[in-house]
């Protein structure tokens, strides 16, 4: 049985296991990700995030901490100069352990521990949050069956619509040029007043005599002698 033990030796003595993590932390502040195996991504990620914080204060005593840890000035340099300013706004979990598969060789379970500050692709997708925006639930079977019976006995429902008012405006004002050709093409041509019967039959009357008149001097157009010599056409004799 295992009470009590917590810690994961990682097959290593004390000062083996302790030389590997410095050098693994080492590594990771100066190339911002590496790639290791789970086991010891998750002892480096306990290693690894106490000095993190501790580069927040920049001191000659935090310094000398650091170092103690770490061993190499070149990383004790880069983690107070840039990493500490990279995480000022953020409370803890620095790191951030992928899991990419399994080894070839081996089988063992290998992942890649990065400083999330500096992953640029993972912090534009989760720093802009989309706004929500609220949408209304389809109706039930129930609801439409109320809806239609409504609808039969002749009643109608008012579907209220928030819409902003400059959406209005710009859509009545889109309605109203769409509307003026249409509606001027579309105007009523004003038709003459009914007749009565008495006028119609009067006008008939008109037209009636004007044409009898137009046949009447037609007839005598063609009989007329002087007309007739003019043109040439033959006088009949008289036989007496």
């Amino acid at each position: 049985m295992r009470h009590n033990k917590k810690n994961n030796h990682l097959g290593r003595k004390t000062a083996h296991r302790g030389a590997m993590l410095s050098n693994m932390a080492t590594s990771l502040i100066m190339h911002k990700r590496i790639f290791t195996t789970v086991p010891k991504a998750k002892e480096l990620r306990k290693f690894v995030e106490p000095i993190i914080t501790k580069s927040k204060d920049d001191s000659t005593a935090s310094r000398r901490v650091v170092f103690s840890a770490l061993q190499d000035k070149y990383a004790v340099t880069e983690l107070f100069q840039n990493v500490s300013q990279k995480v000022a706004d953020r409370p803890g979990g620095y790191t951030r352990i992928i899991k990419t598969g399994y080894r070839l060789g081996d089988n063992a379970a290998m992942c890649f521990i990065e400083l999330v500050d500096y992953n640029e692709n993972m912090l534009g997708d989760g720093g802009a949050k989309k706004a929500k925006t609220r949408r209304s639930r389809r109706k039930s079977s129930g609801a439409a069956a109320t809806t239609a019976a409504a609808a039969a006995t002749g009643s109608k429902g008012k579907e209220a619509k928030p819409e902003k008012e400059e959406v209005k405006q710009q859509t009545k004002a889109a309605e109203a040029e769409k509307e003026a050709p249409v509606a001027a093409e579309a105007a009523p041509v004003e038709e003459p007043a009914a007749k009565t019967e008495k006028e119609v039959a009067a006008a008939t009357q008109e037209v009636k005599e004007e044409q009898k008149a137009e046949s009447v001097d037609a007839q005598a157009e063609r009989h007329n002698p002087a007309t007739d010599a003019q043109k040439g056409v033959p006088q009949p004799r008289d036989n007496a």
